[in-house]
């Protein structure tokens, strides 16, 4: 049952971590290809580490040889913050913005701090990964189960999230503490993931109950738990950022990763170009060359993130997992209903009831 579930993300190499570290702004500048002194300057505000952002950057220069890159690698508020504040001080912006942070992207565009960017893609973008023609989802990264390879050697790893909860009652001692998954109120992608989690299955808090049970541990970031599952301290980990788990799957043999058959959500990065941009035609230039066959084939080949666009297939793509995996996937949609937790008082309702089912034994 699970060697099947192991192939898509096979596919998926390496990928940034969805929590960036809390390094402060980096800034990098690319000069034009052409030497131009006074060619004009693209500033990106981006959530991808730059140096992951490289390949994606020269394709886009070989293409515009006489534009510079100013690129800004920042923490996915710092870019909301940023962008917000300059605009409202009447100052000028980036003319690109890249982000993890798919409700803080949408709320940006709501709210009128990101302008319409009709693009040739535009048309055939999927729907659900594109909002008004402003905020586009630009990847495709699933939510997964990470497990300990020897910890199952006589029986199938969960593959649904029934199983999951029936595995934590079952083995009870041999997994007390042994679980891991992201603390809702620290991670960003793990509230994401709850969030989506309560609106996709009805019993999911008899699954948050076992896992309470069964001594979960709550960690900020997708490191310290897959660390845990590689060396066998840890059996489980829930909801766990896939891209990157295939990343250490790829270095560590004892790492399994499983797409849950009964849903599998899939988060998206947000790209926009702001309202009060310097050069918004550049900004556009810019999302115009990342949504294009050429700069979504960079993206999963060099970036090595996994590429959203209906042209584009093979290894690392929508377009493949979709063909294996069809209605199991189910992306977060680029849309208003992302910004529901982003209301105070039903984040804290959320966050509070988590709290205490967890604490339920």
């Amino acid at each position: 049952m699970h060697g099947s579930s192991m192939r898509p993300l096979a596919i998926l190499p390496l990928l940034l971590s969805f929590l960036s570290s809390f390094a402060s702004a980096a800034t990098t500048v690319f000069p034009a290809l052409s030497g131009r002194a006074d060619a004009p300057v693209l500033v990106v505000y981006s959530s991808l580490d730059e140096p992951l952002a490289r390949p994606m950057v020269a394709g886009f220069q070989a293409a515009n040889p006489d534009i510079a890159v100013r690129y800004e690698d920042m923490l996915t508020g710092e870019i909301y913050d940023r962008i917000v504040r300059e605009t409202d001080a009447g100052q000028k912006t980036a003319d690109f913005a890249f982000s993890s942070a798919m409700d803080l992207q949408v709320k940006l565009a709501n709210d009128g701090y990101a302008q319409r960017s009709d693009l040739p893609m535009s048309e055939i973008w999927p729907g659900w990964a594109n909002w008004r023609n402003t905020a586009y989802a630009l990847t495709f990264e699933p939510a997964v189960f990470v497990y300990h390879k020897p910890s199952f050697q006589d029986e199938a790893p969960p593959s649904t999230r029934a199983e999951f909860e029936a595995l934590l009652s079952q083995r009870g001692d041999d997994v007390y503490g042994r679980i891991g998954t992201y603390d809702i109120e620290r991670s960003g992608v793990g509230f994401l993931f709850m969030s989506r989690d309560q609106e996709q299955f009805g019993d999911i808090w008899s699954v948050i109950r076992a896992m309470g049970a069964a001594g979960v541990k709550l960690y900020s970031t997708s490191q310290a738990i897959l660390e845990r599952v590689a060396d066998g301290r840890f059996v489980l980990g829930y909801n766990i950022l896939g891209s990157y788990a295939a990343d250490w799957a790829s270095r560590h043999p004892d790492v399994g990763i499983v797409l849950p058959k009964d849903y599998t959500v899939v988060m998206s990065r947000i790209g926009l170009v702001p309202q009060a941009a310097a050069a918004p035609e550049l900004g556009r230039r810019y999302l115009s060359f990342f949504m294009s066959r050429q700069g979504q084939t960079i993206m999963a080949r060099e970036l090595q993130i996994p590429a959203v666009s209906p042209e584009v297939s093979g290894d690392n793509t929508a377009t493949t997992m979709r063909e294996m995996l069809g209605g199991q996937l189910k992306p977060v949609p680029v849309s208003l209903g992302l910004m529901v937790y982003l209301d105070q008082v039903k984040r804290a309702r959320l966050i509070s009831r988590w709290n205490e089912v967890l604490r339920l034994q």
